[in-house]
């Protein structure tokens, strides 16, 4: 460990003269990643130091116990080495924590897809209620939200949404949404009182830069038509809504939100192409020693990771058995609790591989 956190001082030492150098201003993209590289690694270097500082406090203190006579003073000595092997075993602890390889899929923004599966109407209402989790979560750590598109129902929810959200690390507090989210309450639309049990999936795609993913013209099957509202009704006059066929691998992306096709072509766009960059991370990730991947699911839409009980008041994670009785402030989009035990889960996992 030791040894790694040597040759990661180094190379802070080496970003920070880096990034200081006025020439490598005139190259925005080196410079924006070497200004993210130094973040990164910055955190690290001052948990360091911490580690470095109370070592020698230790050192220091062991040579006074040594030479101390007086009991009383023999007696706060070793209660301050105490103390202080404490503190150093807390940062050892961080520093591993901080040694975990970073993931450079973190930093991305996203385009979270809500999508309503058994329960009918009951499905489509709670995958609105997951949208509005989602989006008050977002709010309160100033990220921004673009609906990209969706399918609305007569009454209020969705069939499906897809939407963006960009901001700080925003991938790597949400990646471990996808899969399927079952509710048990008793619907709106229910008089006898009866719990019912609905789906919803969740996919959680990195949103793909141009330069991650090369989409090919000839590989595309674009259409157009009239976009359509709840119930069918006709809400355009014009053929602005859009599909789009990636032949290759059959992926279909439609949009129709917006009035402008050109627009409902760009966004249809953005969404394709991080599709195709999800399934080529998959594919790089499986032929890889996969070790936070299974950890605390694969991310498979198909995998039921959670379960929200509004009778009992009850959210429980089934990937890490993570049972909280604050139900109704996580539909406010209190979500923390639950995500940070996540990555916790998902480092100890990693710590735990390292071990073996």
């Amino acid at each position: 460990m030791f040894g790694k956190l040597a040759s990661i001082e180094k190379r802070y030492e080496e970003v920070e003269k880096l990034i200081s150098d006025p020439e490598i201003m005139e190259d925005m993209k080196l410079y924006r990643e070497r200004m993210q590289e130094h973040a990164q690694l910055r955190e690290t270097m001052e948990e360091y130091s911490k580690y470095k500082e109370v070592t020698l406090e230790l050192e220091e203190a062991r040579v006074l116990l040594e030479a101390e006579k007086d009991p009383e003073m023999l007696e706060m000595a070793k209660e301050e080495i105490k103390e202080l092997q404490s503190r150093q075993e807390n940062i050892i602890t961080n520093l591993k924590a901080l040694l975990i390889p970073k993931d450079p899929l973190d930093l991305k923004n996203i385009i979270m897809e809500i999508r309503a599966g058994t329960g009918g109407d009951e499905a489509a209402l709670f995958a609105s209620d997951l949208y509005r989790m989602y989006s008050r979560f977002a709010e309160n750590k100033k990220w921004k939200i673009e609906i990209i598109s969706s399918n609305e129902i007569n009454l209020g929810g969705f069939k499906e949404i897809i939407f963006s959200i960009s901001g700080k690390n925003v991938y790597e507090n949400l990646r471990y949404e996808s899969g399927v989210h079952r509710v048990q309450r008793v619907p709106a639309t229910e008089s006898g009182g009866r719990v019912h049990t609905s789906a919803v999936t969740v996919a959680v795609l990195p949103e793909a830069e141009e330069t991650d993913i090369q989409i090919r013209q000839e590989d595309l099957k674009i259409d157009v038509y009239r976009s359509s509202g709840p119930g069918g009704q006709s809400v355009n006059t014009t053929d602005s809504a859009v599909r789009i066929t990636h032949l290759p691998t059959n992926l279909v992306v439609t949009c129709q939100d917006e009035k402008s096709q050109i627009k409902n072509r760009a966004k249809a766009l953005r969404v394709l192409r991080s599709r195709l960059y999800k399934l080529e991370e998959q594919k790089n990730r499986a032929e890889r020693a996969a070790t936070r991947k299974n950890q605390i699911g694969s991310g498979d839409r198909s995998e039921r990771i959670r379960t929200y009980n509004f009778p009992q008041n009850r959210i429980t994670d089934h990937r890490i058995n993570l049972t909280l009785y604050h139900l109704e402030a996580v539909m406010q989009g209190d979500l923390f609790e639950v995500l940070e035990a996540l990555k916790l889960s998902a480092r100890e996992e990693y710590l735990k591989s390292q071990t073996k």
